[in-house]
């Protein structure tokens, strides 16, 4: 037996000898994600052009006129009240569905019998689109016939304003909101919690550990990849919230809930100046990319801190 045949064989594939099939296959396999960037980078690149034209849908002529619809933005009281409230809103909206989220899945993380029916009940809002979500709440804080209307008359309150007053009409869509999307960020966490080892909550039970500390110095942490996931899509969201503002009130009272995304949107189609329009939805567009690189920034230290980098 000749030594060359005891000797390791190379069986990796010489690429420029390789098959026209195996040459392309790289380009196949990013091409439908290039297919949806340019998709993306077009609408985005000429939205950009279009805010410095006068461009209207009352005409079809325009002109350029550089900076002047991003000066009268920025010189607008309305521009600052919609960032504020698009700020708020997202504030409210995610703090609150992710605290309620965690709660729940924490205490329906036991698999019996009540808890899968629970789960499955938490995940109709789901299957509510934001319009109807907002007509069954109208229906439910209705002052003749609402059964919440009912509920606070039992504790002696009368005919709450709900989206009617400008002191509880962010919280009529907060609340709104939450009820859509919390069953969201529970299925994450309990995804996150049935995926989690076994082993180290057996050996603290076993130890006499409390739940409390369990959860602060096990679950919680291990949880927070998921956490941070659930996060980013609902900061997005709630940022850009439109439909359940607009089918509950247009913005209003007067301008209490008038966001980023319905002024725009209002400036455009309803004023049909849709050049004056873009800086708003572009300033939304930047709000959403520094909360979202700020997450993932986070997020991708405390990967390289567990893994001990």
């Amino acid at each position: 037996m000749n030594e060359t045949d005891n000797a390791p064989r190379d069986d990796r594939i010489n690429y420029n000898e390789a098959p026209v099939s195996v040459r392309r296959r790289p380009y196949f396999i990013i091409a439908p994600g290039l297919l949806i960037l340019i998709g993306i980078l077009i609408p985005f690149a000429i939205a950009i052009f279009l805010s410095f034209t006068n461009f209207s849908f009352r005409s079809t002529s325009w002109r350029f006129v550089g900076l002047r619809n991003w000066s009268d933005a920025f010189a607008d009281r309305a521009f600052y009240h919609a960032v504020w409230v698009t700020l708020r809103y997202g504030f409210y909206a995610t703090l609150t569905q992710m605290v309620l989220g965690l709660v729940v899945a924490l205490l329906l993380r036991k698999d019996t019998f009540y808890s899968r029916v629970l789960k499955v009940l938490f995940t109709f809002p789901l299957m509510v689109a934001p319009a109807i979500a907002v007509l069954i709440w109208q229906l439910m804080t209705s002052n003749s016939v609402g059964v919440l209307e009912g509920f606070l008359n039992f504790f002696g309150v009368f005919d709450f304003p709900w989206a009617s007053s400008h002191a509880t009409a962010m919280f009529t869509a907060v609340l709104i909101d939450t009820w859509v999307n919390t069953p969201f960020i529970l299925l994450l966490v309990l995804a996150g919690i049935q995926s989690l080892p076994k082993s180290p909550f057996e050996a603290a039970q076993v130890d006499g550990a409390s739940s409390w500390f369990i959860f602060k110095t096990l679950t919680f942490p291990m949880l927070k990849p998921f956490l941070y996931i659930a996060l980013l899509f609902r900061v997005m969201a709630a940022l850009q919230e439109f439909g359940i503002i607009f089918a509950l009130s247009k913005g209003g009272p007067g301008d209490t809930l008038m966001n980023i995304s319905l002024t725009g949107y209002i400036t455009a189609f309803q004023f049909l100046r849709m050049g004056k329009a873009l800086p708003y939805l572009l300033v939304l567009w930047m709000i959403c990319y520094v909360a979202a690189w700020a997450l993932v920034k986070r997020q991708r230290k405390l990967a390289k801190l567990a893994q001990g980098y």
